[in-house]
This record gives C-alpha cells, sequence and structure tokens, in this order.
C-alpha cells in the first residue's frame, strides 16, 4: 500500500516492481530483481524464466497494471513456481486507488521416498 500510496494508480509495472524493491528493502526483507531460472526439458535447455521480484528466497511477486487478475496471470504464477521450486508468489494489481492482491501457492506432493521418512518418523 505504501508504494501504490506513494506513486498513485496506473503507472508501468517496472515502476511500482522497482518501488518495492526500495519499499521492502527498507523493511528489511532481501529481495532479487529479475533472477534468471534456467527452464528444461528432458535435460536440455530451452530457455530462461525471470520472475519480477524474488522476495527472502521464499516469494515470487508479480507485479501486473490489469482491469482485473485472469486464469493466464494464476497459470503464469503456478509455471513460475513449478520452476523455482518455491510454494508461493503474490500478484500484486496497481491499477486502481485500491491495491488488488491474489495469492498463488503450488502444493507440492510429497515424492515417494519423502512419503516413505514421514511414514517411519
Amino acid at each position: 500500500m505504501t508504494v501504490l500510496n506513494g506513486l498513485k494508480p496506473g503507472l508501468d509495472e517496472k515502476l511500482y516492481e522497482r518501488a518495492l524493491v526500495i519499499e521492502l528493502g527498507k523493511r528489511g526483507h532481501r529481495v532479487e530483481q529479475q533472477k534468471a531460472f534456467p527452464v528444461l526439458y528432458e535435460d536440455q535447455h530451452i530457455g530462461t524464466l525471470v520472475p519480477d521480484l524474488i522476495v527472502d528466497e521464499l516469494v515470487i511477486v508479480d507485479c501486473k497494471v490489469v482491469t482485473s487478475f485472469v486464469d493466464a496471470h494464476i497459470a503464469q504464477m503456478l509455471g513460475y513456481l513449478n520452476i523455482t521450486d518455491l510454494n508461493l508468489a503474490i500478484l500484486l494489481n496497481f491499477k486502481s486507488a485500491q491495491l488488488g492482491w491474489k495469492r498463488v501457492v503450488c502444493e507440492r506432493r510429497p515424492s515417494a521416498e519423502q512419503s516413505q521418512s514421514i511414514v517411519n518418523s
């Protein structure tokens, strides 16, 4: 909200992203901006995924300026979570005076080996 109140709604997404880096850093969070992740298919490098922000090595934060979030935004975040091996993404919408947000969670099922160790605990 601090970033939205400071900049006001409707600007370019990258401006909000850069402001969030500053604001989150002031609050003691570690923020990685535009960190590159290799995308592999059958052990072959096919491209690179670059999320907007990763906060505290735990959460992907993606800034949008859109009328509303659509299924494509959620699908994109799920894809990012799968590639980065993270579990939580937050979409932030700076389109209007009220900050819009959407939490996207990728619940991972434990592998058979992890399940076995859980059962044996």
